[in-house]
């Protein structure tokens, strides 16, 4: 296909790896974020072997970066919420999968994505508000009184994706009946390991997980069933709130969220969609959250993101036309993204469960054997892949 000129709607993680892989492949690509400037966001993340494989055949540089950046998990354990263990697990992947797991912070993994993006290729402050698709291509309509033309237009806003509503017109999406809680601090403790993930699960519908983010820092995250989403409120309430929920677990649990600033703590519902039997239509398509947004009870939503970017560069290169390009993206793309949502909303409720325990240490075991794993884990960025998935 010619190089042909693509709007990406959405500079988060995903616009930028799709901006990266499509300038790759020699198209001219321009990405639309609605924030005034790319500040850091969330906390930390998880990028599993087939996240940081699609990156890599981005730009082997981005996880080179990365890796310096990040902590290669090395032991994941699973303990009760009063701290007795449950199962501990030796964690090496990059062998039989190709690359291993890495806990990096957010905002350096969107740092990281930015830097190998030429200047002028993110537009800020740029709001997204319509589209609308005529014979030549799409105009993209935003809220400063500004329009972009495109010959495609990929909607990679997340899970309250403007472009998505333009397309499916499908509403808000679905609470999980659960909040989650995270933050990134410096925490010295004999508990804290270098290299490892410890999680805490109580049978009270609870969780609480950290993760080595390197040079001293940790992330937890924390994760507590509630019928109805927790009301806004300010910094000092919602320390509170998480204090109270996980009060009486063990004392590196409330150690932590003592010690953190409650400006550093970001509350959020758990919510996700139901998959979409298409995610495009005429020269606009979906990617990422947009497309598929899950529970994160596997940890896929930013590594589904980069398999999207680095297949539909490559739908686009190897075919002959945008509607050629955009049927095989989905039609490797859905299969599997929608065999990852059952499994994340499966293992969401079961994580939540009284016997919750017996779950994750389950799911810890078959790190590497389980089946289903292997099989997520495995992904390989390749045309013949692209064909088997």
């Amino acid at each position: 296909m010619k190089a042909i000129n693509i709007s990406v709607i959405g500079g988060g993680i995903g616009g930028l790896a799709t901006a990266a892989a499509l300038l790759k492949k020699g198209f001219m690509v321009q990405v639309y974020e609605r924030a005034q400037a790319l500040r850091p966001v969330g906390a930390g993340l998880t990028l599993s072997p087939n996240g940081l494989s699609s990156l890599a055949a981005i730009d082997p540089k981005i996880v080179e970066a990365l890796k310096q950046g990040g902590s290669e998990v090395q032991n994941l354990t699973m303990k009760r919420n009063t701290g007795e263990v449950i199962i501990s697990k030796p964690i090496a992947l990059a062998e039989p999968f190709g690359e291993p797991m890495l806990n990096i912070m957010w905002s350096r993994l969107q740092s990281i994505l930015a830097s190998v993006l030429p200047p002028g290729i993110v537009h800020l402050n740029h709001r997204c508000v319509a589209i609308e698709q005529h014979k030549s291509g799409v105009t993209a309509f935003f809220e400063n009184g500004k329009t972009a033309e495109s010959d495609l237009l990929i909607g990679a806003d997340g899970i309250n994706s403007v472009i998505r509503q333009a397309l499916a017109g499908d509403g808000a999406p679905s609470y999980a009946g659960r909040m989650s809680w995270r933050a990134v601090i410096k925490f010295p403790h004999e508990d804290l390991i270098p290299n490892s993930s410890t999680g805490f699960t109580g049978p009270d519908g609870k969780n609480f997980m950290l993760f080595d983010m390197g040079e001293g820092y940790t992330c937890w995250s924390a994760g507590a069933l509630l019928a109805e989403p927790a009301p806004f409120a300010p910094p000092n309430e919602v320390k509170d709130r998480v204090l109270k929920t996980f009060s009486g677990w063990a004392e590196l649990v409330e150690g932590i969220v003592k010690a953190t600033p409650a400006a550093d703590i970001v509350e959020r519902t758990i919510s996700d969609r139901p998959p979409l039997r298409r995610w495009s239509n005429g020269r606009v398509t979906l990617l990422g959250d947009a497309a598929h947004p899950v529970v994160p009870a596997l940890g896929q939503g930013a590594n589904m993101t980069f398999e999207d970017a680095y297949e539909i560069a490559e739908c686009l290169a190897s075919s002959p036309d945008v509607e050629a390009a955009l049927h095989a993206y989905e039609a490797s793309r859905i299969p599997r993204t929608d065999a990852i949502y059952a499994r994340s909303a499966s293992q969401g409720v079961s994580s939540y469960k009284p016997d919750s325990h017996a779950t994750l240490a389950k799911t810890v075991a078959g790190i590497s054997e389980d089946e289903f794993q292997v099989w997520l884990y495995g992904y390989r960025p390749t045309p013949a892949q692209r064909a088997s998935v």
